[in-house]
């Protein structure tokens, strides 16, 4: 199966494709990106630049246009499908069916993914995709078990690919309200999920508290690893309880499960992290390549320490087995 990482910036990506990536997905420095986040992406010429490097080393390019355009905005979204094409991106990553028609009708010969942000998850909404638009491979949501990504591979003309490790979503992905009711920026029109502006820190006694626009999203005791404030990662008091009421500051890590998933008919795996560091992504991609080159007894090896990395130095197989409340 084929390795997906990710990279934020020119050196993410360089780090990526020194470790072994096999393709490499990123994103303009603008509202096309899904990441738009201040001091992330890649210019159009650090766009060329990158798909050379990737490319004299046998690594593809994958650039994600993985928002929704807004109405009166449609061609900062054109310019960034045509600069990506014009760079000689291997794929673009789209999830607004009408860019998916604009990329279909100006470059036919253009490979195209279906991002997660569409939120596909049965066949018939792949199926449509595949036949409207000429997808070559979509994205699953971090919401399905292995058997229904199976029975989907069983009933689909496509490529599937599915997210193996890093930051785990399980609200309907693309669809994402709860951070634009706080902040008024939106995760699927702005790409700004949470955004740094509006995130505050503070102690509190021996807690430190985490913020956003003003909300407290959750408190840490002395020792507990702070996690990024999230609304749906957020600790809150309901119904004489304290808890997460959408999901745990977790990452996701199924690399026990990679047979399975090549069993069930995956083509690729996608390491999220576009908005980590450089150091975070050679390391989680030089152990992810190590692992998928190893046999299964001897995987545990080059995983190990990769916890350590993770949100809340915690990891879950999420959806995969769906042992969540």
């Amino acid at each position: 199966m084929e390795l997906i990482c990710p990279a934020g910036t020119p050196a993410a990506y360089r780090e990526a494709a020194d470790a072994g990536a096999d393709a490499i997905y990123c994103g303009f420095r603008n509202d096309t990106n899904a990441r738009n986040f201040p001091g992330l992406n890649f210019s159009t010429p650090e766009l060329v630049e990158a798909v050379a490097y990737g490319r004299a080393r046998g690594v593809g390019t994958y650039v994600a246009l993985n928002t929704f355009m807004r109405a009166g905005d449609e061609d900062l979204w054109y310019r960034a499908a045509g600069d990506a094409v014009a760079a000689g991106a291997e794929a673009l990553i789209v999830a607004d069916m009408a860019l998916m028609a604009h990329v279909a009708e100006r470059y036919p010969e253009q490979r195209l993914h279906v991002s997660v942000q569409a939120s596909a998850s049965n066949v018939d909404a792949i199926n449509f995709l595949v036949s409207s638009f000429g997808a070559r491979r979509l994205v699953l949501p971090r919401v399905l078990t292995i058997p229904e990504i199976a029975a989907i591979a069983r009933n689909v003309n496509c490529e599937l690919e599915v997210f193996a490790f890093g930051g785990l979503c399980v609200m309907a992905e693309g669809r994402c309200s709860l951070s634009s009711y706080v902040t008024g920026q939106s995760p699927n029109m702005h790409g700004v999920c949470s955004p740094a502006s509006h995130v505050r820190y503070r102690e509190d006694g021996e807690d430190m508290v985490s913020e956003l626009a003003g909300f407290t999203i959750n408190r840490f005791g002395p020792g507990e690893p702070a996690g990024y404030p999230t609304l749906c990662k957020g600790r809150f008091h309901i119904a004489e309880d304290d808890g997460y009421a959408f999901e745990d500051p977790v990452s996701l890590d199924v690399m026990n499960h990679i047979e399975a998933l090549a069993d069930a008919g995956v083509t690729a795996l996608k390491i999220e992290g576009r908005q980590r560091g450089k150091a975070y992504v050679a390391e989680v991609v030089r152990r992810l390549k190590d692992a998928l080159n190893s046999a299964p007894a001897d995987r545990a090896q080059h995983v190990e320490g990769l916890r350590l990395l993770s949100e809340g130095q915690r990891t879950t197989t999420g959806a995969y087995e769906k042992k969540w409340r």
